[in-house]
């Protein structure tokens, strides 16, 4: 057992973990006051059921042996109820109890992804009822396909080992299975009240709340990807570099955008852009050289900015643009693996620019797009089902004065007892 790569691991699943009240935070800020405590029970409550199913037959489906040796979907009775996972292994690098606790944290963030797109309108249960079924059909799979590499007598998942495509912590897996989750979430849910252009929905309604999400994300993200190198090791700090790299070029180049665009840069673009970054460099953190971390950040940071105005043209109702981000970050992320990738990278295979001609170009977008496809039917048909059935969507009343006060009867700001504040023409009395 390696005890310097143990701790590693077991550090950046805290830091994962601080991903949770930060996603909660950036989301939660974004919103409208009226619906902060939703935004964020959305969130909280997603983990904690994913961590449920987890361990009862999420982490088996995930990371057992591949069935038929297909590399679809790992055997469900292998780690059942996560039996055989407390073994002590001197043989290891580090303790599979500690791996089984850094991916249930991925799977939980994944599905929590999702609920920022669909704000303001649907259900607390049917979300919950959705999250069960959704990481069930789509993520366990999806995840099996892309992090369960072949390794100690393990036939793993698909994209990565039987294709060959790189995706270091979750380019395909993460982010383009909940963006396009959410985009098909978002084609069956319908609009929000109001929602017809630019500027009409509900604007955010705290910004430093949603910089301070940016920024625990930013720093959670650091395990999220160094954390995926399972070591303690130059691999890992090769991430972690170009991890902070590629957030910061994106943030800039979020910011050109606006700039000549809107005439003005924001703090609200600020953070988006910080968020493209982390999601762009999130499957070539491994990958690329500081250097192609700053150029792909700062193209993620343009392409997603321009992405989002897309809902406006298109008409269909992004809340807090996990489509415009996640998706299109995501892809742009894992297509340009192929592009800027190089061998002196802990990957070590060269892209296109670096003399390694269209092949691995070529596994990158078959592996992106069998994940956006498969997401995007399955999530559609299941978001139908649901509401066929139990129904999706609050009420319109419902909507109108807040989920908050009608479906948890709770306020984030009790304003009725705020004390009365002396008229602007008064001098306040100092002391």
């Amino acid at each position: 057992m390696d005890t310097g790569s143990t701790a590693w691991m077991l550090a950046s699943t805290a830091l994962v973990c601080l991903m949770v009240p930060g996603l909660a935070l950036f989301y939660g800020g974004m919103v409208a006051a009226k619906s902060v405590l939703n935004m964020i029970m959305m969130t909280f409550g997603a983990v904690a059921l994913v961590g449920c199913i987890w361990v009862v037959y999420g982490y088996s489906a995930a990371f057992g042996n591949s069935l038929g040796g297909a590399g679809i979907l790992g055997d469900v009775t292998e780690y059942l109820g996560l039996k055989g996972v407390m073994a002590d292994d001197p043989k290891a690098t580090i303790p599979l109890s500690v791996f089984a606790a850094f991916q249930a944290l991925f799977a939980a963030l994944t599905a929590a992804l999702i609920c920022g797109a669909i704000s303001d309108r649907i259900k607390f249960g049917a979300w919950m009822t959705f999250t069960g079924i959704w990481v069930t059909l789509v993520y366990l799979p999806v995840a099996h396909w892309v992090f369960a590499f072949d390794g100690k007598g393990v036939v793993g998942g698909w994209i990565v080992n039987k294709l060959g495509a790189i995706d270091f912590a979750g380019g395909t897996a993460v982010h383009i299975n909940s963006g396009a989750a959410a985009l098909a979430m978002i084609l069956v849910l319908g609009r929000r009240l109001g929602w017809k252009k630019e500027g009409a929905a509900e604007r955010p309604h705290n910004l430093p709340l949603v910089m301070l999400g940016a920024g625990l994300l930013w720093f959670g993200w650091f395990g999220f990807n160094g954390g995926s190198a399972l070591t303690s090791s130059n691999a890992a700090s090769v991430v972690v570099l170009n991890t902070f790299t590629a957030t910061c070029s994106a943030m800039l180049g979020w910011l050109v955008v606006e700039k000549f665009r809107d005439g003005h840069a924001t703090s609200l673009g600020a953070a988006s852009g910080a968020i493209a970054g982390l999601v762009a460099i999130t499957p070539s953190c491994g990958a690329v050289s500081p250097l192609g971390a700053l150029v792909l950040g700062a193209i993620g940071g343009v392409v997603c900015a321009l992405a989002v105005g897309l809902k406006y043209r298109l008409g269909y109702d992004d809340s807090l643009d996990v489509v415009g981000i996640h998706l299109v970050g995501g892809l742009t992320g894992t297509l340009l693996v192929g592009v800027l990738a190089t061998s002196e990278a802990p990957n070590g295979v060269d892209g296109l620019f670096y003399g390694g001609g269209f092949a691995l170009l070529g596994k990158q977008a078959v592996g992106a797009f069998a994940v956006l496809f498969y997401s995007f039917a399955v999530t559609w048909v299941i978001a139908k089902a649901l509401d066929a059935t139990m129904g999706l969507r609050v009420r319109p009343e419902v909507e109108q004065e807040g989920i908050d006060a009608h479906l948890h009867k709770e306020s984030a700001y009790d304003l009725a007892h705020v004390p009365n504040q002396a008229p602007a023409s008064e001098p306040v009395a100092a002391g």
